[in-house]
């Protein structure tokens, strides 16, 4: 199921679930939002910090309650992470998912540690949502502004993904809806209720920041273990900012990931860099390793 494309008046919820949200970053993203002709909320963790671990922007009751708080709302039509850094995971337990669902469908967009909500949301609500740049980040640039404004306007206008330069660690072409989001995430979910493999074919969109090749190798192999590729028709790889050597980080992705024989494309440029592509998740694609292309087959919004 896919939320409802946003137009000019539409009220959009901005939240914390994870990290404390820079306030600079913040004062200049949200005039961003309203010159889209949004109206635009903030809820009451993105302007606080939790009074002992300062990695959180308020305690896990008070970001899933605000969480909630902006989905239960039937006059917020897009629910919008801040950033992320880490502790959505903290706070998935305490949201009433019963009771969103009853709210009916919105618009979840963010990326980075909130992959944790992404899989929440489509577990729990079986909802479609946009990997995206997020306001109070470093990455929301103009380019990666129009991309996401399109995507949230004109979704018809935001089919194809193309980066020139990408390539193809495996050649071949595949059909499959979008799974994945950043990969340490999706590894530190395993055996949480919301990691669930891939249950009909689809196509991996994988990236990730800082994290050490040997990490990055633990990871996929975690997944690997668990099955989570078994029905993955193809792998679509973003950035990998700060992860070392790109030719070492290449090389894993080809030890790794070439042995399930499916097409694999290279450096897509979506993830922790500039000018980064929203990438919905749960809507089906087509990915052309060998042109570096990936291609919705349907809006990612309605």
């Amino acid at each position: 199921m896919r939320a409802r494309r946003l137009a000019p008046g539409d009220l959009v919820a901005l939240v914390a679930p994870a990290g404390p949200v820079p306030e600079r970053l913040l004062e200049a993203a949200v005039p961003i939002l309203e010159s889209w002709g949004l109206r635009v909320r903030l809820g009451a963790c993105v302007r606080s910090r939790h009074p002992s671990l300062g990695y959180l922007a308020a305690s896990d009751a008070d970001r899933a309650a605000e969480f909630q708080a902006a989905w239960s709302d039937p006059e917020v039509a897009a629910v919008f992470a801040a950033r992320g850094g880490y502790g959505a995971q903290r706070m998935l337990d305490l949201v009433d998912w019963p009771a969103l669902r009853a709210a009916g469908p919105k618009l979840l967009a963010g990326s980075s540690d909130i992959t944790a909500l992404h899989q929440a949301v489509s577990v729990h609500l079986g909802l479609a949502t946009l990997f995206s740049p997020m306001p109070a980040t470093a990455h929301f640039d103009a380019e990666a502004v129009e991309r996401l404004r399109c995507v949230l306007f004109e979704p018809e206008r935001s089919l194809a993904l193309h980066r020139p330069g990408a390539t193809a660690l495996v050649p071949g072409a595949a059909r499959g809806v979008l799974v994945g989001g950043n990969l340490s995430l999706l590894a530190a979910g395993i055996g949480a209720p919301e990691h669930r493999a891939p249950e009909a074919d689809a196509i991996a969109v994988l990236e990730d920041v800082t994290e050490d090749v040997y990490r990055l190798d633990r990871m996929l192999t975690q997944l690997l273990r668990t099955g989570w590729f078994d029905r993955v028709t193809g792998i679509a790889l973003g950035s990998w900012a700060e992860c070392g050597d790109p030719a070492k980080v290449r090389a894993l992705m080809v030890d790794r990931l070439a042995p399930l024989g499916v097409p694999i494309a290279w450096e897509l440029g979506f993830g922790h860099v500039p000018r980064s592509p929203t990438i919905p998740l749960g809507v089906p694609a087509e990915l052309d390793a060998d042109a570096g292309t990936l291609i919705l087959t349907e809006p990612a919004l309605s």
